[in-house]
């Protein structure tokens, strides 16, 4: 193994988090799984086959260029890669052609795929993105009637696969008035497009937090994201559903399970004398005589320059706090309470490590970054393993 850390990714906590997943929306509605962000750090080129081996079929990115990474990765015949974002004009003609649906929240894209499925001679898979409140992409009033009228007119051209919306911020009850106000109006935009005769597959507009928090968000499909992962949105969703369902408050057990697990090696251990400083600058000095490891990770893997002197990883089994400036790619930490500590020994960024455990929660805390922030930063270079 070349590089200086990896990330493992756990079949059975995605599994496990599936299940739960499934269990909560029901059988009869598709599981979309939103891997956009490198698949939340986990890395699309692995997750995508994984997660087909536990039964997903259906993907969701952000751009084209994520399109065509899944679209390489994917290994059965029936999984499909939807695109929530950014397709430029001119990569129009290749998602026709790769069957890669797509939304529509402008004229301009939806007048650019009837003249490419024109010329194809094949009909593009659409999503109608409604602009419901979020008033960031979507197509409003002023717009709808004209592309319900493009639609209808080249109806051989287009098949609408979904009609969706997105919330803004299903996952704090400080935007309950808003996020039920998106409600409604896509019940009332859902009303007129069926009046219009333009009805599709799925009707989508529930992300995790929405499923989780709005149950009568989770319509045909749903969106899920950060949950897949083994992540709440955040601690209210939690609490909240810890409320609603007793049975797992007193077990005390949460249903989600982490996926990623993050790994390093000491590199090097080094003993210095009290009153000396270490690494770069003065903004650590030794107290006592302290053994000092070196690990081969710094800013440049995702482990912030802010964790100077804040941060701790797990060394055989305990808990070891950065001494000294945060390197591009370096890092120390203080094991003179850690016995044995040696050259090649296991260091964990995220993940277990006897019975201490260093979630993305409190790596997260540490830094003043969301979960997600921490996730997608970490470098896709990194070596992605899937263990059991």
């Amino acid at each position: 193994m070349f590089a200086p850390s990896h990330i493992e990714l756990s079949k059975s906590a995605f599994r496990q988090n599936v299940k739960f997943l499934r269990d909560y929306i029901g059988k009869d509605v598709t599981f979309c799984s939103v891997i956009k962000g490198n698949a939340y750090g986990h890395g699309i080129e692995q997750f995508v086959p994984m997660a087909e081996e536990c039964g997903i079929s259906h993907f969701a990115v952000f751009s084209a260029d994520e399109a065509r990474l899944a679209c390489k990765h994917k290994n059965k015949a029936d999984s499909h890669v939807m695109i929530m974002g950014m397709i430029g004009n001119e990569e129009i003609e290749w998602a026709i052609e790769q069957d890669v649906s797509f939304y529509i929240f402008e004229l301009d894209r939806l007048k650019k795929t009837v003249e490419q499925a024109k010329r194809l001679e094949k009909p593009a898979r659409i999503h109608l993105h409604l602009e419901t409140g979020m008033n960031r992409l979507g197509l409003d009033n002023s717009k709808l009637k004209e592309a319900v009228e493009m639609i209808r007119k080249n109806d051989e051209l287009l098949s609408v696969d979904g009609i969706c919306t997105h919330y803004a911020g299903a996952e704090s009850v400080s935007n309950h008035v808003r996020v039920t106000e998106q409600i409604e109006n896509f019940k009332s935009y859902c009303s007129y497009l069926q009046e219009e005769g333009i009805e599709a597959k799925w009707n989508h507009t529930a992300c995790s937090a929405a499923t989780l928090n709005y149950p009568e968000t989770i319509m045909d499909m749903v969106r899920i994201g950060i949950a897949q992962y083994g992540f709440w949105p955040n601690r209210e969703t939690y609490m909240k559903f810890l409320k609603n369902h007793s049975d797992f408050d007193k077990l005390h057990e949460d249903p989600l399970r982490r996926v990623m697990s993050w790994k390093s090696r000491v590199m090097s251990t080094k003993t210095v004398d009290a009153g000396e400083f270490i690494g770069y600058g003065t903004t650590y000095q030794t107290s006592r005589k302290e053994k000092i490891a070196s690990v081969p990770i710094g800013y440049s893997h995702g482990f912030k320059r802010n964790l100077t002197n804040i941060g701790i990883v797990l060394v055989n089994g305990e808990r070891a706090p950065v001494a000294g400036l945060v390197n591009m790619n370096l890092l120390t930490v203080d094991v003179t309470d850690i016995p044995g500590v040696s050259k090649g020994d296991e260091v964990v960024i995220i993940g277990h490590q006897g019975d201490k455990e260093m979630s993305v929660a409190s790596f997260s805390e540490m830094t003043n970054y969301l979960n997600y922030e921490v996730l997608v930063q970490i470098p896709s270079r990194l070596p992605r393993h899937i263990v059991e």
